[in-house]
This record gives C-alpha cells, sequence and structure tokens, in this order.
C-alpha cells in the first residue's frame, strides 16, 4: 500500500520533470528539421543525449549502455528491441550509436508539442491501415539507404505477459532480409519496473540499462528463420541478465549460446 502511494507521488514528480524540460528542449530540439537527414537526425540524437539523461538522473533513475562497440564504423543496422514500458523509445533513441529513426504508431503524434518531437525521431504508422503498413515499410527502406539506423520493436506492443519476450512481428526480419542490413538485437532491462504497462500513473526508480548484442546476418536465411535465430538469442540473454550469467560483455556472451536455427 506504502509503495502504490509513493509510486503515484514519484509519477506526479516524473510528469512534472518531462513537461519542463520537453518544453526547455523543444527549441533547440526543433532546430534539427532545418538540417536534412542524416544530419538532421543525428543533431536531434545528440541533443536527446542531454535531455533524456537529465530526465533519469532528476528522477533517480541511473541508465547504463553496453555493447556498444558491436556497432562498427560506417556500417547500418537495423535494431530489434524489447518493449516492455513507454520509457523503451526515448532511451532508445540516444543509446543507440549513430543516427537513428525508429517505427512507432501514428496515435502519439497527435499530442501536442510532444508530437512533433515524436515525428522528428520516427517512421510513423497506422496499425489499421495497409496503406499505411505498406508506406512505413518503404519509408524504413528509406532511412536505412540514407545511412541511419532503423530502430524497430519486434514484439508489436508492449510486453503485458510474464514471458521474457512476445512473439516476433515479421516487419524487422522481411526488411533484413529485403535490403541485407545485419540486425543487432538490443535488450532493455527494468523499465518494466519503473514505468510499469500494468500500472496507471505509477513510477518507481530503478537502474535501467539497455544492452547491444553481436550483429546477425540475414545471409543463407529467410525472415522466417532469421527471425527465430534473433528471437532465440534474445531470449536466451534475456534469461542469463535476469539470472546474473551474462556478465558485463555482450560481445563474448554470444560464443557458444548462439541457438540453433
Amino acid at each position: 500500500m506504502l509503495k502504490a502511494i509513493l509510486g503515484r507521488i514519484l509519477a506526479f514528480w516524473a510528469l512534472i520533470a518531462w513537461v519542463v524540460l520537453m518544453l526547455l528542449f523543444f527549441p533547440i530540439l526543433m532546430t534539427s528539421y532545418a538540417t536534412p537527414d542524416p544530419e538532421g537526425m543525428e543533431r536531434f540524437r545528440r541533443i536527446s543525449k542531454v535531455w533524456i539523461p537529465t530526465f533519469l538522473f532528476l528522477t533517480g533513475c541511473r541508465f547504463r549502455r553496453r555493447g556498444e562497440d558491436n556497432f562498427k564504423k560506417g556500417e547500418i543496422y537495423i535494431v530489434v528491441v524489447n518493449h516492455n514500458s513507454f520509457l523503451d523509445i526515448p532511451l532508445s533513441t540516444p543509446a543507440i550509436p549513430g543516427p537513428n529513426k525508429t517505427i512507432a504508431k501514428i496515435e502519439l503524434s497527435r499530442i501536442p508539442i510532444f508530437g512533433l518531437i515524436y515525428k522528428r525521431g520516427s517512421v510513423l504508422v497506422d496499425r489499421k491501415n495497409p496503406d499505411s503498413r505498406k508506406e512505413s515499410y518503404r519509408a524504413m527502406k528509406g532511412v536505412l539507404a540514407k545511412g541511419m539506423h532503423m530502430c524497430i520493436y519486434a514484439e508489436g506492443s508492449r510486453n503485458r505477459t510474464t514471458r521474457p519476450l512476445k512473439e516476433f512481428q515479421d516487419g524487422a526480419f522481411r526488411l533484413s532480409a529485403d535490403t541485407g542490413v545485419s540486425i543487432i538485437p538490443a535488450l532493455i532491462f527494468n523499465t518494466r519496473e519503473v514505468l510499469p504497462a500494468n500500472k496507471p500513473f505509477f513510477f518507481w526508480p530503478k537502474p535501467v540499462e539497455m544492452h547491444f548484442l553481436p550483429p546477425v546476418s540475414p545471409e543463407g536465411l529467410d525472415y522466417k528463420a532469421l527471425k527465430d535465430k534473433v528471437h532465440g538469442i534474445m531470449e536466451a540473454y534475456y534469461v542469463a541478465k535476469a539470472a546474473g550469467l551474462a556478465g558485463d560483455e555482450p560481445k563474448s556472451w554470444l560464443a557458444g549460446h548462439e541457438p540453433k536455427s
């Protein structure tokens, strides 16, 4: 009962911190619209690297990322990320090394002020509209063609189950198979506890981490086999991390742990 009350008080503080910082950073973030991508998106990301860590600091959440050396200089990737919380998307944009865009549902783009920020860092999709889904797929190819990473939450929506990961949707893996761009599996930890999907207006400070695993090439695989392979890698790492077995080096962890296709 006490935690429930404190969680709502902290949620109120987190909301105030978010709104105030968003208004302060909004004019600076909007300057990125004046510069074509990928330079404009990189400017947006660098500003976000100040905005989001400031918010996390003010709300008592320490952030740590691991495995960023898995991004090879000059290469672009499709970054496949797990999804437990609304906090995942603002974490991902500044944490991914280099300019990147996120596939995101169109509904949140209609929120005043925030919607303009949200649209700048996203490829928008109306999941109920087949034409919108086709257009978003073409847009994601365009993001890669401009030399930017494409971030995709392959579970499609927040994981409200007790499983480490939900089943993956096909889009990220079709995109990889069609373009030949490798996938970097990425896992975010503890946002489920900080901002739970099943608790309205609740916030609880915890350390948050984002781990990037070694890239997975689509070579020799159809999109279904690629999807199964990436899901297996991510699920195994998530379980190992929860059990304290994954250690601090995602790059070396894969050896001997990669699921057989």
